[in-house]
């Protein structure tokens, strides 16, 4: 789409309906070796960064899906050292990462190196700087490949990815063979998070398959979600653990966690909103359930 020629970007949400907000800039306009990128500023959401189409963050509610991705899985964890994110390019997920005082060191692997480039310039406040902390190891290449090699463990990882579609760079990260991995890369009380696409009710497909996906590799697997305006709605993600049970640890313990870990203040993410992350409608779980059945049937275990 031409975005000089509209003040609309229209973004398919399903074949039958779209979200549209009116624009009031373009900031950034590019294709890289992998997929379109576009930084535009909206009335509705603020600046927004688009890849191929589909919203990966807006000004407005980043916070949001960022602080829900990341602190979920790190406070769990009895003291997260070394911490992995595949993809992330906006700089966002290692912010939140490198916010707990017990990190000593976060390797980010994007392979979309202009991504990164184009956040580092045009969306300073996603990334605050988290790209030149001396914690930091920045990487373009394959994630797979990067875990495939890597010699020393994690105590999380966090899988930051575009959405699993086929021929996009990501699809491959979206599978049991990569999670089989991540798992082999985890210490033993490790913990993954990943983010699973919509948990809107009558959308759930892509989150049931990478959920059901991750149970076919993980002992456990718990799925969580939160509202994301930009997003159109509710938004899936998951844990995968090889330690506590996030659903016993009480909102005073989360509490407690933020105040002695994290480095900076929090919008979106504390004890209560812990507690409440992991409870869906009954509407929601009958659906999960129903295409859980089916996923298993079928043993269609990828999204693709």
């Amino acid at each position: 789409m031409d975005r000089e020629a509209s003040t609309w970007f229209r973004e398919p949400i399903t074949d039958h309906l779209y979200q549209a907000c009116r624009i009031t800039g373009i900031a950034f306009s590019g294709q890289s070796e992998f997929q379109t990128i576009e930084v535009m500023d909206t009335l509705e959401f603020g600046r927004i960064l688009v890849l191929d189409g589909k919203t990966q963050s807006a000004e407005s509610d980043e916070f949001i899906y960022h602080e829900i991705l990341v602190h979920p899985a790190m406070i769990i964890h009895p003291a997260p050292r070394r911490v992995f994110i595949a993809g992330g390019g906006e700089g966002a997920t290692l912010r939140e990462v490198l916010s707990h005082s017990t990190v000593e060191e976060a390797v980010m692997v994007d392979i979309d190196r202009e991504v990164v480039e184009v956040s580092r310039r045009y969306l300073p406040s996603w990334h605050l700087g988290s790209f030149d902390d001396p914690r930091t190891t920045l990487l373009h290449q394959d994630a797979g490949a990067y875990l495939k090699d890597a010699e020393a463990p994690f105590d999380v990882i966090i899988i930051d990815l575009s959405d699993p579609v086929k021929g996009n760079p990501s699809a491959l990260l979206y599978t049991r063979e990569f999670y089989q991995l991540a798992l082999e890369r985890l210490t033993p009380q490790g913990v993954l998070a990943i983010q699973a696409e919509c948990a809107d009710y009558g959308r759930t497909q892509a989150f049931t398959a990478i959920c059901n996906t991750l149970g076919q590799v993980f002992p456990q697997v718990y799925p969580y979600h939160l509202s994301v305006p930009s997003f159109s709605g509710d938004w899936g993600f998951a844990l995968a653990t090889l330690g506590p049970d996030p659903t016993l640890v009480s909102p005073k313990e989360v509490d407690q966690a933020i105040s002695t870990r994290i480095t900076r203040p929090l919008r979106a993410y504390d004890g209560v909103t812990h507690q409440g992350i992991f409870t869906f409608s009954r509407a929601v779980r009958e659906v999960l359930e129903a295409e859980t059945r089916v996923l298993t049937e079928n043993d269609l275990l990828v999204v693709t």
